[in-house]
């Protein structure tokens, strides 16, 4: 529906936030890596509350796809500048910014059991 490409500095964290309808389609290609978390938060899954890690991007790329539900996070773990691209399959707050942000941002809540250990 939408793309865009951002650019994180290393050390620099995005993140952890979760999607309640979003499907999320991340591209992570270098030229530097990231540290990507995922924890499944969707009650009745088979891998509730699990947490998953990977680098991807300069050493390993790949593309990711986060469904709504799937809490992620990702950190520059590289010396230089990341890119990454996402095309999610919906437009940021909707057709003419009518909606509301389809985004829980767990990084604002320090009782978040969604964490990235420093």
């Amino acid at each position: 529906m939408m793309a865009y490409l951002s650019m994180t500095l290393p050390g620099v964290v995005r993140g952890p936030h979760e999607h309640r309808e979003q499907t999320d389609f991340f591209a992570f290609v270098g030229p530097s890596d990231f540290e990507v978390t995922l924890w499944d938060n969707r009650p009745g899954s088979p891998t509730y509350r699990q947490r998953e890690r990977f680098v991807l991007g300069a050493g390993k790329p790949a593309t990711l796809i986060v469904p709504p539900g799937v809490v992620h996070a990702y950190r520059n773990v590289g010396e230089t500048d990341g890119w990454v691209l996402n095309l999610p399959n919906r437009l940021y707050r909707g057709a003419g910014r009518k909606d509301e942000v389809d985004e829980i941002r767990h990084e604002d809540d320090p009782e978040s059991p969604f964490r990235l250990e420093d």
